[in-house]
């Protein structure tokens, strides 16, 4: 086989295994679908509701487990399932905390993924990638200090304040981890993430008044977010440099 007809056999592998991904995310597409169509409101907590809003989250966790195997439920298959918890913690006002502490321990489980040797095999990172790695850290401190005396006044002010402390480090770790990656699946999943993240909290925390489609951001960000770091890791098993694939096509 000539190196033309090797080039040829490779493209039609990748072909056939992005369209068995894509097929494989039909579960998670439907479970958006019947969640958007649905749109059970926030007024009406319930189990089935909050099921509805973790089943996207919950087929992407099994989508990881089916390609990744058990060892995945340290790592982001584990992440999805925490944050799954998370969003049906969310579903009850008074079980804030809970939820923000599920999602807390799932951004603990991508940054320890994003260190595993899977991901570190790449060459080291940038002066660029460590410029932005200090925004970062710059946009969670200032973010937090913006936050602070909208916390002060909320009636679980000793618990909240420095609970959300701890979860804007932890998100903000996640990201910067995800930046060392050089994975812009990866990378790109962990910003969104942020981004609906802050989009929440501006609202909950009454900082900014109620947009007027504010949860349609949010959770759209949101399952965007996931969809971008699932599918990110299965990809980092067929190992390689991303950003050198790109420039080669």
């Amino acid at each position: 086989m000539d190196i033309l007809e090797t080039a040829a056999y490779d493209r039609r592998q990748r072909r056939n295994t992005y369209c068995v991904l894509f097929l494989s995310l039909s579960p998670f597409f439907l479970a958006i679908a019947v969640y958007f169509y649905l749109w059970i409101p926030d007024s009406s907590p319930s189990v089935l509701a909050a099921a509805i809003k973790a089943a996207p989250v919950i087929s992407l966790a099994l989508l990881v487990l089916s390609y990744k195997g058990g060892m995945s439920l340290l790592g982001v298959a584990g992440g999805l399932i925490f944050s799954a918890g998370g969003d049906c913690c969310l579903i009850w006002p008074e079980l804030f905390l809970h939820g923000m502490a599920s999602f807390a321990l799932a951004h603990l489980l991508y940054s320890l993924t994003f260190l595993s040797t899977r991901y570190s095999s790449l060459s080291p990172s940038s002066s660029l990638s460590y410029f932005f790695c200090l925004l970062l850290w710059l946009l969670g401190g200032g973010l937090y200090a913006y936050l602070f005396p909208f916390l002060q006044k909320t009636p679980d002010a000793a618990a909240l304040t420095p609970g959300v402390g701890l979860y804007v480090a932890l998100i903000v770790l996640m990201a910067t981890l995800a930046v060392r990656t050089r994975r812009p699946l990866i990378m790109l999943g962990s910003l969104i993430f942020m981004t609906s993240d802050l989009t929440l909290a501006l609202q909950t925390f009454k900082v900014t008044e109620p947009l007027e489609h504010g949860r349609h951001i949010v959770m759209t960000t949101y399952y965007l977010a996931q969809l971008l770091i699932a599918v990110g890791d299965i990809k980092a098993a067929e190992g390689g440099d991303e950003f050198a694939k790109w420039k080669k096509s």
